[in-house]
């Protein structure tokens, strides 16, 4: 199970760190069909429909042929975004690592409350209102 989630966490970290989506992966058919494409119009083999698409040679091809637009807006990989998120979990069998709780003793203050027993409080003064 360790080795299984490791080849599979391996091989997304790979996949997102090459730019390679679940997007880029359906376009393929589109990426195939527009190398055809150059392929009989312009006579391109596959290093210079790749250079002219996502290398040296873009720029150039892109204002050369405004009319493909449309064509390389659909092709795979051209998208500039990327965003990664890793969990991590490690499993140990030390259980040193963790210290018991220790609880420590509360300290008794000497202080000590006393009602007040003067006699201000004592009279009418201080008694809440009443019915008359």
């Amino acid at each position: 199970m360790i080795k299984l989630s490791s080849i599979s966490l391996s091989l997304l970290i790979l996949f997102q760190s090459s730019g390679i989506g679940l997007v880029d992966i359906t376009q393929i058919d589109e990426f195939i069909e527009h190398a055809r494409f150059h392929s009989k119009q312009y006579g391109d083999n596959v290093l210079v429909f790749v250079s002219k698409h996502y290398g040296a040679l873009k720029t150039e091809h892109n204002e050369e042929h405004q009319e493909e637009k449309k064509d390389h807006e659909q092709l795979p990989f051209q998208q500039h975004s990327q965003s990664l998120s890793i969990s991590v979990f490690v499993l140990t069998d030390k259980t040193d690592e963790f210290k018991p709780f220790e609880l420590h003793s509360f300290k008794k203050h000497a202080f000590y409350y006393q009602e007040p027993s003067s006699h201000l409080y004592l009279e009418a003064f201080f008694h809440p209102p009443r019915h008359s």
